[in-house]
């Protein structure tokens, strides 16, 4: 008999998470109610996000509850239907649990995509996905970078930063692109087109702002921030006149034991009268279509490149999640729980 194999949050994560704050159980498979539809889920996206959801604190969306599948997006196929708009077989994308099969309708998040319209259906998560819209919505609406004008790009090597950057690029400015390691900067430079790249790691606050100074010697108009801490006080440092920081993530303090860092010198926004925004990308739903056309075409033309790390099975969906963490994914961290 099929069973229902869940992710589920065991325990609140105290810093960073550990396995025991996570368990895999089975239940039944769950049948469609009225209008529903039971989705056989093939791909998961493991995003930063996630392990804000974990925590039993104010955010924009509600905590996983203790017992629940952890929620993440995802790609499958309808196995069930009662509802005439979705066909058995049909590819979709939505908000469910990490989890073999999830409950569509009932007002939850769920659309159709067609996977002949690019490469690989995984791209609905990196370049025409979460990560997509992130990255379009960050940098051109509420970066609004100019040609010309110089993007400093945090996280760079991620999958939101890489196509920050090749966004940036494609609008006309110069790109700066912050990551760990020697292979993840060049990575940045010969994959992603950025024209410079700078290591964080063993720096202090001093030295980064240093380094961005030399890589942007006429100074930062634009700001996509992933990373917060000592990075963002780094890139604060070196901010023009009138320079947009468009706030994404703060990955650097998701697993602070102690609570979070802070920023320290954002009296330099008023130093340049520069402005920080946060943001989500269902901020700007009415422009999707858009968005969708844009990224399609740049895709299609060859002017935006994303990789993509793939992990499979279900069993090892906490060493796949703990890969954002560490550093260690190359690219786009997607799990592969189900046949395509």
């Amino acid at each position: 008999m099929t069973r229902n194999r869940q992710f589920t949050l065991a325990r609140r994560p105290h810093g960073m998470p550990v396995p025991e704050d996570f368990a895999l159980i089975e239940t039944p498979v769950p049948e469609p109610g009225p209008g529903g539809t039971v989705v056989r889920n093939v791909y998961v996206s493991l995003d930063p996000a996630i392990r804000g959801w974990l925590d039993d604190k104010p955010s924009y969306m509600p905590p996983v509850e203790i017992g629940a599948p952890v929620r993440a997006s995802t790609i499958g196929r309808i196995s069930a239907s009662n509802d005439p708009a979705y066909a058995v077989g049909d590819w979709v994308m939505g908000l469910n649990g990490i989890e073999d099969y999830s409950l569509g309708g009932a007002g939850g998040f769920q659309m159709k995509i067609d996977p002949t319209l690019v490469p690989s259906v995984t791209n609905y998560m990196s370049i025409m996905g979460g990560a997509g819209l992130t990255a379009y919505f960050g940098l051109l609406r509420v970066g609004k970078p100019e040609a010309g004008q110089t993007v400093l790009v945090s996280g760079a090597a991620g999958s939101v930063g890489s196509l920050a950057g090749q966004i940036a690029k494609i609008h006309g400015c110069r790109a700066i692109g912050i990551a760990g390691g020697a292979e993840k900067g060049r990575r940045l430079i010969e994959a992603y087109g950025y024209d410079a790249a700078i290591d964080y790691r063993g720096k202090s606050v001093e030295q980064l702002a240093a380094e961005i100074a030399s890589a942007a010697p006429d100074g930062v108009d634009v700001v996509f921030e992933n990373v917060g801490g000592d990075v963002l006080d780094a890139a604060l440092l070196n901010l023009n006149h009138g320079a947009r920081v468009a706030l994404c993530g703060m990955i650097s303090e998701y697993n602070s034991a102690a609570g979070p860092v802070g920023a320290r010198n954002l009296f330099q926004l008023i130093v340049k009268s520069a402005s920080m925004s946060g943001f989500i990308a269902t901020d700007f739903m009415a422009e999707i279509g858009q968005a969708y056309a844009d990224l399609g075409r740049w895709l299609a033309e060859g002017r935006l490149v994303s990789h993509e790390h793939i992990d499979e099975g279900i069993e090892n969906a906490f060493p796949a999640f703990l890969r954002l963490f560490e550093g260690t994914n190359q690219g786009k961290m997607i799990l592969k729980i189900g046949e395509d």
